[in-house]
């Protein structure tokens, strides 16, 4: 058995306790790189969800009514105690996730800072007050908490999805029942473990564990619920499309967070060597599992070739194996099925022409380890070019001028994240301008940070997380109409 850090937690949060199932029956987390069960935890459902939202209906009151600023110093001591066990809570994720424990620690410190940021941004929830339309009133316009809410978080980044969700929620006042992906329950329990032990009000945050066959009932305890007034979900456009429609009958609101088939485009003015650090993380990170991930790189003629080349060379140093050992750069893929995606793809695009430069096969390692690849001559008659690969696979596509470029990055229903590399002023707004995405990195492959707007246009989902503005989906707006406040006599 692995070592386990002492704070792990194999209980759900309900209500400020820890408890198990009705059932009894337990759901087991695996570690994806060796197979080994690393802890099970409850196979919660309908019951146990409608416990806890109702226990976070008990504790809205409470904390709505507390100040911004109490509600701030709990959400700072819980980013301090996250960065105190910043080691552990990485090894914990590595465990259960699979990513090398140096990716670990940055997405710890990434979960722990929207604590930090949504604490003052709670601070800074302002109003307004409007010129009236008569003489004897005014018009003020406030900010105020929705109630109880839904967070439903995937396993790619188990830590930072769930603290990207509940610090704003909890800053503008809300509670929230949050229920964490089946693969990887164990982070979203450490981080209710050190809510508990930094001051949060018993109810405020919940976590209620299961599985597969559990989250359609979880799910449809949340939506149901009338006092559950919003659901923020990250995971693929398929169930957010369903999660919309199930909330459209009481129109519960939603942030959707999906999927992304982001395109990655050289011009033959950039800095080639950036470029390929750029493409290097933006692809390869986390094995390639991110929604934010190149999942087609576009290379402008002329450099293709010396582009091509150079990635190669790059993914053959990348060192593959259990993410807690030294020097390991790339972890498992997360599961049998994931893996099988990845084969499917590669097998149709080279079915279809497509030309493996480096990799494309299962890693000597086994399980489900696969190998760094890099494929060229793809085209938008594969499914590689339209699916998200979601795995270690860099496909390539030569272009030769820019409207081409941005015409084949424009043809998805798609548009969380687009990147392009040049160093011509006027190109780099041109191109930023024409891309239909919610975000757009230029000469640069990491974009992620919990001072700007993450999220996504067309199906790639609804809302924003992080910055000022992903406070807001967490509120409702109030205007307030002041009247017969006529003239002193």
């Amino acid at each position: 058995m692995a070592q386990l850090p002492d704070f792990l937690k194999t209980e759900s949060y309900v209500g400020g306790q820890w408890v198990k199932a009705e059932s009894g029956e337990r759901l087991e987390v695996n570690d994806p790189a060796t197979g080994e069960t690393l802890a099970t935890v409850p196979r919660m459902g309908a019951v146990e969800t409608t416990h806890a939202i109702a226990e976070a209906q008990k504790a809205f009151e409470g904390w709505s009514n507390r100040t911004a600023a109490d509600r701030a110093t709990v959400l700072l001591a819980w980013a301090a105690a996250m960065r105190s066990n910043a080691a552990a809570l990485a090894s914990l994720l590595t465990l259960e996730q699979g990513k090398p424990f140096s990716e670990s620690l940055v997405e710890i410190e990434y979960a722990a800072s929207f604590f930090s940021w949504f604490a003052e941004e709670g601070r800074r929830l302002y109003g307004d007050i409007i010129p009236p339309h008569r003489a004897d009133a005014r018009i003020l316009v406030t900010r105020n908490a929705l109630g109880v809410v839904g967070g439903i978080t995937p396993w790619n980044f188990p830590s930072a999805m769930v603290t990207r969700k509940a610090a704003p929620a909890l800053a503008a006042g809300n509670c929230m029942v949050l229920k964490p992906a089946e693969a990887t329950p164990l982070s979203a329990l450490a981080i209710a473990a050190l809510a508990e032990q930094s001051g949060v009000p018993a109810g405020v945050f919940n976590v209620v564990t299961g599985g597969r066959e559990e989250a359609p009932h979880i799910g449809r305890a949340l939506i149901d619920s009338p006092h559950v007034r919003k659901i923020g979900f990250t995971g693929s456009t398929a169930v957010g499309k369903q999660l919309m429609r199930d909330c459209a009958g009481d129109l519960t609101k939603v942030s959707l967070e999906l999927g992304g088939n982001a395109a990655f485009i050289v011009f033959d003015d950039a800095d080639i060597d950036a470029a390929l650090d750029g493409a290097q993380i933006c692809k390869f990170r986390n094995s390639g599992q991110t929604c934010i991930a190149a999942n087609r790189i576009y290379v402008q003629e002329s450099i293709h070739d010396r582009f091509v080349e150079a990635l190669c060379e790059r993914a053959q140093q990348i060192q593959v194996g259990h993410g807690l050992e030294r020097g390991v750069s790339q972890g498992p893929l997360i599961d049998h099925r994931g893996l099988e995606k990845v084969e499917r793809l590669v097998a149709d695009a080279t079915g279809k022409g497509a030309k493996i430069r480096i990799g494309g096969q299962r890693h000597a390692v086994g399980g489900t380890f696969y190998q760094p690849t890099v494929m060229t001559g793809v085209t938008p008659a594969m499914d590689i070019a339209h699916e998200e690969v979601f795995g270690p696979v860099a496909t390539i596509t030569s272009f030769r001028k820019e409207q081409d470029a941005v015409e084949m990055a424009n043809n998805t229903p798609y548009g969380l994240a687009g990147y392009f590399y040049s160093r011509d002023v006027g190109r780099i707004f041109r191109v930023a301008d024409a891309l239909k995405t919610g975000i757009v990195g230029v000469n640069t492959g990491l974009i992620s940070t919990e001072v700007a707007p993450f999220g996504g246009v067309k199906e790639s989902g609804i809302g924003r997380e992080g910055s000022k503005y992903g406070i807001e989906d967490w509120t409702e707006l109030k205007y307030i109409c002041l009247a017969g406040l006529g003239a002193a006599s």
